[in-house]
Order: C-alpha cells, then sequence, then structure tokens
C-alpha cells in the first residue's frame, strides 16, 4: 500500500485501526483542537502532498461533531495537496433524512452529500445506506457496501433447515430476501406503520413463521421500537425462537437490555460500523474492518469494487 495515508477522526478510532492492521499500513493521527468560542480546529499530522488519502469517520453520536470535524479533515486535505481523498463512513447517520415527507422539511441526506462533496471529498466508501437512493445524491463516485456477507458466515453455525429471515417493513424486504438465499432460508416481511408521534405499530406478518427460528434483519437498530413491536407478532404467531441482525447497532438508552430481556431471543448480533455499546451475554459484535480494508485496497490500485456489493 505505497503512496496511501489513512487518517482518522475521534469518531470511531478503534475500527480504523483494525483496517490499518488489516492493510499492514499506519494509522496517522489528526490533531483536534478546541478554541474557546467552541470552535474546532484540524491538523493532519503527516504528508499529503500528492498521496491517496482516506479518512475513516462515521457519523454517530454526537453526529454534527463529528460531521464537523470530517469537513475540516476534507478541507485540510485538500489544501496539503492530496492527490484524492476517500471518504471511508461505515454509517451515514443521515440517511435516514431522504425525502420530502412533510411540508417544509430538509432533506438532509443531500445537503450533507453536497456539503462533504464542497469540503474536499473525491469519493466516498459506505456501508448499508438505509435507503439506496441516498447513493445517487453524491456527485462523486460512491462504494455502498453491505455487511450480509458477514452476518451470514456467522449464522451458518447455526442449524438452519427450520429458519425464516423476516425484515421488519416492506423497506428492508429487499435485503432480507438476499440473506436468506443466503442461508438456504425462507423470508416473511412485518406489514409496518410509524404514526407522525413516533409510534411504530407492525399489525401482521407476511409469511410463515409458525414454529420457526427467526432471523430478524434490520439495517439499524437504535432504540428497538420496531424490533420489539415485531416481537409481539412473531409471539402471537407462535415463532420458536428469534435472532436479531443489523448492520448498525447504535443501540440508544439500553436497547440491548430491553431487547435481552425478552425471553425469545437468544442472540442480538451487529457489526462494527458504529462503537459497539457495553458488552451483554446476548450482544455479538462482527468486524467488518477485513471488508472495507480490501474496498480500500482496490480502491487505491484501480482495481474493481463491484464484486464486494454481490449477494451471491
Amino acid at each position: 500500500m505505497r503512496d496511501i495515508t489513512v487518517f482518522s477522526g475521534s469518531a470511531h478510532p478503534e475500527l480504523a485501526e483494525e483496517i490499518c492492521a488489516q492493510l499492514d499500513t499506519p494509522l496517522h493521527s489528526v490533531k483536534i483542537d478546541r478554541f474557546a468560542n467552541d470552535v474546532l480546529e484540524v491538523q493532519l499530522q503527516a504528508n499529503c502532498r500528492e498521496r491517496d488519502v482516506f479518512l475513516i469517520q462515521p457519523l454517530v453520536p454526537p453526529v454534527q461533531e463529528h460531521l464537523v470535524e470530517l469537513l475540516l479533515m476534507l478541507d485540510a486535505a485538500r489544501g496539503a495537496s492530496a492527490a484524492r481523498t476517500t471518504v471511508v463512513m461505515p454509517h451515514y447517520a443521515y440517511a435516514r433524512s431522504d425525502k420530502k415527507d412533510a411540508p417544509r422539511i430538509s432533506i438532509g441526506a443531500r445537503l450533507v452529500a453536497d456539503l462533504l462533496v464542497a469540503a474536499g471529498a473525491s469519493r466516498v466508501l459506505t456501508m448499508t445506506l438505509h435507503s439506496p437512493q441516498v447513493h445517487g445524491f453524491f456527485s462523486v463516485p460512491v462504494d455502498h457496501l453491505h455487511a450480509l456477507r458477514e452476518l451470514a458466515a456467522h449464522f451458518r453455525q447455526y442449524d438452519l433447515s427450520n429458519t425464516v429471515v423476516v425484515s421488519p417493513d416492506l423497506g428492508n424486504a429487499k435485503e432480507a430476501a438476499a440473506f436468506a438465499r443466503m442461508l438456504g432460508a425462507d423470508v416473511a416481511v412485518g406489514a409496518k406503520q410509524r404514526f407522525p408521534d413516533d409510534r411504530v405499530v407492525i399489525s401482521s406478518v407476511i409469511g410463515d413463521v409458525t414454529g420457526k427460528d427467526v432471523i430478524i434483519l434490520d439495517d439499524e437498530i437504535a432504540k428497538g421500537s420496531t424490533v420489539i413491536e415485531l416481537l409481539g407478532r412473531l409471539r402471537e404467531r407462535g415463532a420458536r425462537s428469534v435472532r436479531v441482525a443489523c448492520t448498525h447497532g447504535l443501540f440508544a438508552g439500553g436497547a440491548v437490555e430491553r431487547l435481552g430481556n425478552h425471553p425469545e431471543v437468544l442472540e442480538i448480533v451487529a457489526t462494527n460500523t458504529v462503537p459497539p455499546p457495553k458488552p451483554s451475554d446476548k450482544l455479538t459484535i462482527l468486524s467488518i474492518a477485513p471488508a472495507l480494508a480490501e474496498a480500500m485496497r482496490r480502491i487505491h490500485d484501480g482495481e474493481s469494487v463491484s464484486s464486494l456489493f454481490s449477494t451471491s
């Protein structure tokens, strides 16, 4: 990995270190200062001139703080004459703000994409966007990976002969169907409605889950309200056991404990796109560092990244 320089913001340095270990390249430090008026200043602590620069920074709480940090890192890399600057953003938090579904509402996903490009991003590497159309908000190339391979490799250790993959809603049904094919399992979908007061109701489950071992697959779990609502419907339909899987395990406000308190939930599986919560008996964290490192290597070497998107 010659002529490559990797930096990490403060959002998830452990993941950045793991990625650099996979690439056998050093993780260079970033000096972040805060002035008396609360303004941030960023200084990259390694040479960037005519080099392939990668900036690793998922947008995790405090999201706005980490976003500004990333924008300043991009500006610093551009000012230091980087040949190309790739943003490695495993979790794009603003991807949920992807459409105008109310009057006079902002579309944060598009705005943040514009900000990243304006600050100097040449390319973006991300994982499991909440809405696939967010990919099109960027005016620079975007490599959009998924974690289905890592999740499938984990679940293949179990007996899957009586398993059904359940998506909480129709929006995630395509990913759930691809995941079910990878496991040789059936698929079912929840009929979900979200109300203006942020209340979630799943009225029914489309597909057979009676007596089945269920794997609930979602892209992101924050408070866990949707999964808990789905657990109620699965209990009513007589599901035998439940395992919960997601790419982005935000687990805000004790979500792991709330999910784990349901006796039918045997395991909660997430990846380390975001910093993991405190350990729990039912929580398993899988690393996506090898996948991101391989994508970065291929980007740097000018090789195809498309095979990493495939679910076959």
